[in-house]
């Protein structure tokens, strides 16, 4: 699992019938400092997410076992909408 940010959004005119009236939606993952990485992924929206939210995603087998993805051929899930987070680095974690 990981937080990313909403970045866009992906039309698909045609696609698996189980992915019909599915959001997919583009994730540019975020580091260990909440800063944007160069890379992205697609991800099928689950809990209603927009655009610049920051979101909890889950991939592989994780994906499929989100809400109402049983069966359906997706590899990225968007399951959750970040309010806020907190770091606390403690003394002595070596970091």
């Amino acid at each position: 699992m990981f937080v990313g940010k909403i970045i866009g959004t992906v039309v698909a005119t045609r696609k698996d019938p189980k992915l019909e009236g599915r959001k997919l939606l583009i994730v540019r993952p975020l580091d260990e400092n909440m800063k944007a990485k160069k890379d992205y992924l697609v991800a099928v929206d689950t809990v209603s997410a927009g655009f610049h939210e920051q979101v909890l995603v889950v991939q592989g087998s994780s994906a499929r076992m989100a809400f109402g993805m049983k069966d359906c051929p997706v590899d990225s899930a968007i399951i959750g909408i970040v309010d806020s987070f907190v770091i606390e680095d403690k003394p002595g974690d070596g970091q």
